[in-house]
């Protein structure tokens, strides 16, 4: 048994959306066996544009019933069918986010009719409700109202359950471990089987062919079907419009890191929104006090025009200072990361000989303060990080020239590396950008030991 759902809402995000009609026809696979249609009074203001889309506004729903009252009807009506919509995830998805801030669970399987079209009736054009009912000759009356567009479902969903090879079809996307439910109406199931486990960078694309997005993942497919289980608004927009994606393999994360930097300056994706943002930098300054002592600080790039170091977040830059303190054992109170103490007393950091306690020499103290940021400015300037490679026969590197990001590579194992032109041949130049420099700083103080120096 089935039921042939549609909804129309308030369109403020999965979240936010408030159902303002709901049209519900059970379908026994013959014929309509039951239905269910009411207007429902949103409890919010309708926008506009919605009442331009649908001509449902606020004076149609001031006295329709509110969706708790119509809960248990709901609730009667699908009990023991599987849930049918076009688009199945943002019906289902709005009516189970509205059903639990009411305190009640809705919970049944789901068949989505244009991820069933694309299978079982490949070629058109188009997939959206208007244009496929009017190319299969299926009359669709009241468009973007519910009753009209859950009828129109119904006719559609019955010439599915005729069509060649529905049985088996039907079967597959109804089997819990097919993943079909889950993926978005759009995307060819084949589009996601053919993703690798591996590290890389991934591309959601729309109709027109568009990059959308582009991420890094350790694991590429499961990474993706994150993006399809989140049911954050931005994420169940974005694979509402992805009809294909892309990926690229690059063996390890710090690459996949750099490569997803660049792709994003240079693809501008709509739905990538963090490196589109300004960067802010926290740099590493020193300065005495009235008694001599040499501090260790982190500021604002701007409070601080001669910085020893540079940082991409104040947790990066505390831990920065926290690795000083504890190589050259220095005083976490005199390194600010422990503020208003007489003497210092940190969690982690338990290698202070006692400045703070009046137990050593100042001069003592400040030379080895000194040690430290020496230790800072003999970092080598040209390094090549050695990580990981895409196969068993290949190493990935990253070239640093001058202290700048040049590019990347991969080369066989048997390469030695010696001298930078022993990799020439197998480098891609990029660009070095703030992203980038954050990316290849934060990595080389996490792992100092995969840097070669040339």
């Amino acid at each position: 048994m089935y039921t042939i759902i549609d909804i129309e809402t308030t369109g403020n995000g999965i979240k936010g959306n408030r159902i303002t009609e709901i049209s519900i026809f059970k379908y026994d696979g013959h014929e309509v066996v039951d239905e269910f249609t009411s207007l429902v009074n949103p409890e919010c203001e309708i926008p506009a544009f919605i009442t331009g889309l649908t001509g449902i506004d606020d004076d149609l729903v001031r006295n329709a019933p509110l969706l708790e009252e119509l809960i248990p009807q709901i609730l009667d009506i699908t009990k023991d069918t599987i849930f049918v919509a076009h688009s199945v995830n943002f019906d289902y998805n709005v009516i189970k986010n509205e059903f639990k801030l009411l305190g009640h669970d809705f919970s049944r399987k789901k068949l989505c009719t244009v991820r069933l079209s694309r299978k079982l009736l490949p070629g058109f054009n188009s997939y959206s409700l208007g244009k496929l009912t009017a190319a299969l000759g299926i009359p669709l009356t009241d468009r973007h109202r519910a009753r009209g567009d859950a009828h129109a479902t119904v006719l559609l969903f019955h010439k599915l359950l005729r069509a060649e090879n529905a049985d088996s079809v039907f079967k597959q996307f109804l089997n819990s471990n097919s993943q079909e439910a889950t993926l978005p109406s759009g995307l060819p199931k084949e589009e996601y089987l053919k993703l690798p486990t591996t590290a890389g960078v991934y591309y959601f694309k729309d109709q027109k062919g568009k990059i959308i997005y582009v991420g890094k993942a350790k694991n590429i497919k499961k990474r993706v079907l994150g993006h399809f289980y989140d049911k954050k608004t931005k994420e169940i927009t974005l694979c509402a419009e992805t009809t294909s994606l892309d990926f690229e393999e690059t063996g390890n994360e710090l690459i996949a890191l750099l490569k997803e930097s660049a792709e994003i300056k240079h693809h501008y994706p709509k739905y990538n929104s963090a490196q589109k943002r300004s960067i802010q930098q926290y740099g590493i300054f020193t300065y005495e006090d009235r008694n001599g002592i040499i501090h260790l600080a982190f500021n604002k790039i701007k409070m601080t025009p001669n910085p020893v170091a540079i940082c991409y977040s104040p947790t990066e830059a505390r831990q920065y200072l926290e690795t000083l303190c504890s190589t050259f054992e220095l005083c976490p109170k005199y390194c600010h990361l422990q503020e208003n103490v007489a003497i210092c007393s940190h969690y982690k950091i338990k290698q202070c000989i006692g400045i703070c306690s009046d137990l050593e020499m100042v001069e003592e103290y400040n030379q080895r303060v000194k040690d430290a940021l020496k230790s800072i400015k003999e970092v080598e300037a040209t390094l090549v990080i050695k990580t990981n490679g895409r196969t068993m026969d290949e190493n990935g590197f990253v070239v640093i020239r001058e202290n700048n990001y040049a590019g990347y590579g991969f080369a066989p194992t048997d390469v030695a590396i010696e001298q930078i032109e022993d990799l020439e041949m197998f480098i891609t130049p990029q660009k070095n950008t703030l992203e980038t420099q954050r990316i290849v700083e934060s990595y080389l103080r996490k792992n100092p030991e995969s840097a070669i120096s040339i």
